[in-house]
């Protein structure tokens, strides 16, 4: 019975102790009434395998932040060009206009001092051909109506003629169609035959 009692009192003393190892002992309790503060049955973490997927994790977020400014940089960048090419696209063709402007302004001053009919005419002639290569060069390309068959995809009608011989088809041209690259920009508006 002392035997008892003296391991009961040194129990006692155990636990109104705190327990702590030395450097070479383990914190480790193999028995649950042996008082430590860590046990052999909670798992052990890896910290390096966590350290690693928190590392990867704010790679990826990194990664996707910069192809989200990347890609908003580039739509805003194309919106930006799109917007300048409409503003300037027809550059060009207006340069080439300009020269014809300045045939027409300096026809314009030698129709108030010539007198000369045919001069003045083979002169606009000689506008007119500039202006319609300067277009042509560019794609445009008029639309040939006057005989074909009515088609309301390229043609405007704007009056009936009864015409037996002619019925369905186009008798006269009001305003010419045009095409600028095989896409119609301007219907024809044409007298048609019934």
């Amino acid at each position: 019975m002392a035997k008892i009692a003296r391991f009961a009192a040194n129990l006692y003393d155990m636990e109104e102790k705190e327990f702590k190892p030395t450097e070479n002992e383990m914190d480790i309790n193999s028995d649950s009434d042996v008082p430590g503060t860590n046990h052999l049955n909670e798992p052990v973490k890896e910290v390096g395998e966590l350290e690693k997927l928190e590392l990867e994790i704010a790679d990826l977020k990194d990664k996707y932040l910069r192809q989200a400014a990347e890609f908003d940089n580039f739509r805003k960048r194309t919106a930006k060009e799109r917007l300048e090419l409409i503003q300037t696209a027809g550059k060009e063709v207006i340069g080439q206009l300009l020269e014809v402007l300045d045939d027409t302004e300096r026809a314009q001053k030698q129709m108030e001092n010539s007198e000369d009919l045919t001069a003045l005419k083979e002169g606009a002639h000689l506008i007119f051909n500039k202006l319609r290569t300067v277009l042509y060069g560019r794609g445009l390309k008029p639309m040939e109506t006057i005989g074909t068959e009515f088609n309301p995809d390229l043609h405007e009608a704007i009056t009936e003629i009864p015409s037996p011989e002619m019925a369905g088809k186009v008798i006269d041209e009001v305003e010419k169609g045009y095409y600028l690259n095989d896409k119609i920009i301007r219907f024809a508006k044409v007298v048609v035959g019934k």
